[in-house]
């Protein structure tokens, strides 16, 4: 399988295949190829159908029935490769050159690339495009980038001050004690502080323990599994108790989130019923959703457990069994490598629940967990020693 972006006699051109046959997707007007104008260029794939936008024309076309993810398992190239025996001979129309030219904003996935000199695995024969000490995108937030004679500096615009305008001038000031995060409010002309994990107060300057945490929005908690190493992933299981007022919310996803390549088993909740995917390396996600009834919002304890044996998985709500489904028979992956990580609440701040999990969940959850227990462990997960923000001691009320 492969994915392919090329420069075909001054055409744009797109092709991919997913295993079965070659699709080529051409733009309908030439790139201006002096050298003095840049081009906005998206390419990619929804299943099988490709789409290629050159500077706002939108081309589609939807392959023949067959073949709908895109498997590959080599590293990312930009601009080249590092040997021309690795370009499928149907990826590009002639044979394979390098690319001439300046490349910036590489945006894979909503993740965007860092292009610089210590970021990417390797590469060979590239160096700054725009010439100077300020080149792309050196001052943040829309500032403009001036060229000294020691270096650079950047005129910020009124609300942004910094050496790069990286910060808000309502946070220049700011108390937020250890660790915390200080969101400015313009509207207030003001900011609020973002408490990591174990402080409290108005400026995170009060350090507390929970066994309960309680997650109010734009809260996560990202557990590292110390023993993942030493896990059989042919036979996963997590269980733990939650309580929410809310319909919807993601409440655990174990796997990194990185990409669409990544495994993970997550839990939730939509229109009020529980909802379990899972993938173990399909690339298509299995959704298990129990809608007998309805008992996940009612600010009651509920205890979840989810068993993973190969490609069979379990779901127990309140010790009932409440779903059992093989989602692959034919056992093509059996292991969830989830890479040891785990997500309790949603994600860091900034990632939203809806565009990190495809729309499979819609919002961050709201509510209470508790003694969260990983395969068959004895103990349960110290959840305050993971990593996590906006999260609080849920104890009282309990």
């Amino acid at each position: 399988d492969f994915l392919c972006i090329s420069l075909v006699n001054g055409f744009v051109q797109l092709r991919y295949n997913l295993g079965d046959k070659t699709v080529i997707l051409q733009a309908s007007q030439k790139a201006h190829t002096n050298g003095n104008r840049w081009h906005s260029l998206q390419a990619g794939r929804v299943g099988n159908e490709g789409y290629l936008d050159l500077d706002g024309i939108n081309i589609t076309q939807k392959a023949h029935p067959g073949m709908n993810m895109l498997d590959t398992h080599t590293d990312f190239f930009v601009g080249g490769v590092s040997s021309l025996n690795l370009v499928n001979p149907t990826a590009v129309e002639n044979e394979p050159t390098g690319f001439t030219g300046c490349i910036r904003e590489v945006v894979i996935n909503n993740r965007e690339l860092k292009l610089t000199v210590t970021d990417p695995k390797g590469g060979a024969n590239v160096g700054d495009c725009d010439g100077t000490v300020c080149g792309y995108a050196v001052c943040k937030n829309n500032g403009t980038c001036q060229v000294e004679n020691t270096g650079f500096s950047c005129s910020c615009p009124r609300e942004w001050t910094g050496s790069t305008c990286e910060q808000s001038i309502h946070c220049s000031q700011n108390r937020c004690g250890s660790q915390a995060l200080c969101i400015p409010q313009p509207t207030s002309f003001s900011y609020t502080c973002v408490c990591a994990l174990g402080w409290s107060g108005k400026y995170c300057d009060s350090k507390v323990k929970f066994f309960i945490a309680e997650f109010v929005g734009s809260s996560y908690i990202k557990y590292t599994d110390t023993y993942y190493g030493n896990r059989d992933l042919h036979y996963s299981r997590i269980s733990l108790n939650f309580t929410t007022h809310e319909t919807e919310g993601l409440i655990v996803w174990m796997g990194k989130a990185e990409d669409e390549d990544n495994d993970f088993l997550a839990i939730g909740l939509v229109n009020g019923t529980l909802k379990v995917v899972i993938n173990l390396g399909e690339k298509v996600s299995v959704p298990l959703i129990h809608s007998k009834y309805s008992t996940c919002c009612d600010e009651g304890w509920h205890f979840i457990t989810v068993v993973q044996n190969q490609t069979c998985i379990k779901v127990y709500l309140n010790e009932d069994l409440i779903l059992f489904e093989d989602i692959d028979p034919h056992r093509k992956y059996t292991a969830l490598n989830y890479g040891g990580i785990c997500y309790f609440g949603g994600f860091e701040i900034g990632r939203e629940v809806n565009a990190v999990t495809t729309g499979l969940f819609q919002k961050e959850f709201i509510g209470k967990i508790k003694d969260v227990v990983l395969f068959q462990d004895s103990k349960k997960i110290p959840l305050m020693k993971a990593e996590g923000y906006n999260v609080y001691n849920g104890h009282y009320g309990n």
